[in-house]
This record gives C-alpha cells, sequence and structure tokens, in this order.
C-alpha cells in the first residue's frame, strides 16, 4: 500500500476548515475527566503527548491538529497502547477552541504547549498562523488560575509575535527574566526539538502563567 501523502501545510482559512468541531463529552473521552489537562495546540503526529501521557498518568492530555491523517493515525496508537488519559482530535483551532473548552469540567484546563507551529512567513498569510488575539483570549478564558502556556519555535520572529500576543492580554504574565528560556520545562521533547538542537540551531522558548 502507497504511504499517506499528508500536506506539511494546512491554509486554516480554507473553506474545508471553516466548521467548527463539536463540543466533546469529556466523560466518554477519559475515564477520569476530572484530572488536570494539558492541552497540545498543533500536535503533528503527536509523539509528545503520547510520551507526556506515558509518564503523568495523573494528567489528561488532548491534541488539536488540522491534518485529519495524522491525527486518526495518532489515535489508533493510543488505542492500541491502551492510554486512556490520552486523545486527538481533527479540528480547526482558531474557530473550534471556544466550543471545545466551554464544556470542560471546571478548573482541568492547567497547561497549554504550542510547539513550533507553521510560520507562514509572507505578511499576508500572518491571520494563518494560529497564535492569533482570539485564541490567546478563549485560553485566557478557561485556563486554570496558575496554569501555564509553554511557546517554542525555530523561528525567533514566529516565538516574538506568539509572546507579544500573550503579554498584550492581561491575563497572562510571563515567567523569567530572560527573553528566552535555556531549556525546555518539560520532560519530553517535540520531534521538531530534538531536530533542530542537532542541528546545532537556536529554539526560542517562552513561559506563561494564567494571573
Amino acid at each position: 500500500m502507497a504511504p499517506v501523502r499528508v500536506r506539511q501545510h494546512v491554509n486554516p482559512l480554507a473553506n474545508k476548515y471553516k466548521t467548527p468541531a463539536s463540543p466533546i463529552n469529556w466523560e466518554k473521552v477519559y475515564i477520569q475527566p476530572n484530572q488536570p489537562l494539558h492541552l497540545d495546540i498543533g500536535c503533528a503526529k503527536g509523539r509528545f503527548l503520547l510520551q507526556m501521557a506515558e509518564r503523568e498518568s495523573s494528567w489528561n492530555f488532548l491534541g488539536l491538529e488540522i491534518r485529519e491523517t495524522l491525527v486518526v493515525e495518532a489515535n489508533k496508537i493510543r488505542s492500541e497502547l491502551g492510554l486512556t488519559n490520552l486523545y486527538y482530535l481533527f479540528c480547526n483551532v482558531n474557530n473550534s477552541l471556544q466550543s471545545l473548552l466551554s464544556s470542560l469540567p471546571k478548573g482541568t484546563l492547567q497547561r497549554v504547549t504550542i510547539q513550533f507551529p507553521d510560520p507562514w512567513f509572507k505578511n499576508r498569510h500572518a491571520k494563518r498562523r494560529v497564535v492569533q488575539p482570539e485564541l490567546v483570549a478563549d485560553l485566557a478564558n478557561y485556563l486554570d488560575v496558575g496554569g501555564v502556556v509553554f511557546l517554542q519555535s525555530d523561528m525567533e520572529f514566529i516565538a516574538v509575535e506568539m509572546c507579544d500576543r500573550f503579554a498584550e492580554n492581561p491575563a497572562f504574565q510571563k515567567l523569567g527574566t530572560d527573553e528566552w528560556l535555556a531549556e525546555n520545562p518539560l520532560p519530553v521533547a517535540t520531534e521538531r526539538e530534538i531536530f533542530t538542537q542537532e542541528k546545532g540551531e537556536p529554539v526560542y522558548r517562552a513561559l506563561f502563567t494564567r494571573k
């Protein structure tokens, strides 16, 4: 069987991605829906969350990804491993996040990661970038006080833009005095992070907390 071709970059403004995802029945997704939730936005193949879910059984993990083929494969692997604290969902996060989070058990969303999002280099494509003011506002509404948002990219201008968007929202405060974190505060690195560091190139990281 020939391998399925997966697009590297998907335009979230295309017509096929305009329909928001339906709300989630959390009790069907997780055996213990009231555990703290880690949300990974743009989870790609989901390997990062897979390792996190194996390490932290007292947390639930949700990966959102716009490439449906990757989500199907990730959920297949999750099922084969019998991980009941992990789920992947196909959606366009920029029009689905509010409806997804609105049904969450109160206080459960405690950690968010946005790692190496598509940079969309051209200024005219800036609206396609995942971290928009509306997304930050949705996270401000549903992230528990004291919860954290971890951002990282191998493109400095994207890391700066993401940080600016969170810094502009009064609900968030950047942690640390340095411009960038020297190390990843999480126990698992993404495939992109490992690849970038093996090339000897910098990774730009920042951590925000919900005030």
